[in-house]
């Protein structure tokens, strides 16, 4: 199968359709119609294998999470997916392959309502880019900059599930019968959080997605806003999976480090506290606060009033 009736069998005409997409796939380039009132979101992410997915990772799972690690940076500012264009590399055309991979792809596209637009196939170790567009209501986006003296700082879901889920798949972690399909789909299919995101806009003052771990990720929110923050890993949210498999310190670990979780971390002002509390349970997300923003540079972690020192295991790109 050549490059375009690759294309044509497995991208063109499936999925989302929007009707501010003028032209899609099929010429050299997509025309989209973008609200006046609104400001573009692009995000882009790149995943290779055996850097970032395992070779065997089921190609379902891999289309599935290719587009939710994209979507998961627009709820981060709180934008409203819209188009995205997806460019495969791969060592050759494996059409079951393929078909699996489109099905995970367009399943996630047509629940957040985005449309593939464009993009391109080549021969190569295999790889993944998507780059995701997405809008919001201008001078409303959500940053990692803003923080201030005096926020809470909140997280959604249950953090450390997906590291561990990984470690299953390796073979370095063992876990009970009854939680492991459930660890392994938090690491093959993360769920991004939009619409909290879009709860969030006027409400947060910062925010960030969970990609690399908290002790990471919370730090480029400290750093953009120039201030420090105190959390309690006492407040870090485990799931129930998490917690029958693990010690509580292996739990924070995780929890901590593990990376790859793709929820919200986000600040908020002690004004908005009864507001969030509104928004995000009619966004259907569960959220906790574990710290505080305070005066300064620095990160500290306690545990019930005592310092807490995390055990590194973030993940890192190209490690």
């Amino acid at each position: 199968m050549k490059e375009f009736q690759l294309i044509e069998h497995y991208f063109r005409n499936k999925g989302q359709k929007r009707r501010d997409v003028a032209l899609s796939i099929g010429d050299d380039c997509a025309l989209v119609n973008p609200a006046e009132n609104k400001s573009i979101a692009i995000s882009c992410d790149t995943l290779v294998e055996n850097v970032h997915f395992l070779a065997d990772i089921p190609a379902h799972a891999l289309g599935y999470k290719s587009l939710a690690v994209n979507l998961s940076d627009l709820a981060a500012m709180g934008a409203e997916p819209a188009w995205f264009t997806l460019a495969l590399t791969l060592p050759s055309v494996d059409e079951p392959w393929l078909a699996r991979f489109s099905e995970g792809l367009f399943e996630i596209a047509e629940y957040y309502g985005v449309a593939l637009i464009g993009g391109d196939t080549t021969r190569g170790p295999r790889s993944i880019s998507i780059t995701i567009n997405g809008q919001v209501i201008k001078g409303t986006a959500l940053t990692r900059a803003g923080a201030k003296n005096g926020d809470w700082v909140y997280v959604t879901g249950t953090l450390g599930d997906s590291a561990l889920g990984l470690d299953i798949l390796r073979g370095v972690k063992t876990v009970n019968t009854e939680d492991k399909e459930y660890l392994i789909n938090r690491h093959y299919y993360p769920t991004p959080r939009v619409l909290a995101g879009q709860a969030l806009r006027t409400l947060a003052t910062s925010a960030i997605d969970l990609s690399d771990g908290l002790v990471s990720d919370i730090q480029h929110v400290l750093k953009a806003s120039k201030v420090g923050a105190i959390i309690d890993v006492s407040q870090i949210p485990l799931s129930s999976s998490i917690k029958a498999n693990l010690s509580r310190e292996e739990a924070l670990s995780y929890a901590l480090t593990g990376g790859e979780d793709y929820e919200l971390l986000f600040t908020v002002p002690e004004s908005q506290r009864g507001a969030i509390d509104t928004a995000l349970i009619h966004a259907g997300v569960k959220f906790v606060k574990i710290g505080q923003i305070c005066a300064g540079d620095k990160l500290k972690f306690v545990d019930d009033g005592k310092a807490f020192i995390p055990v590194s295991r973030s993940f890192e790109h190209f490690s």
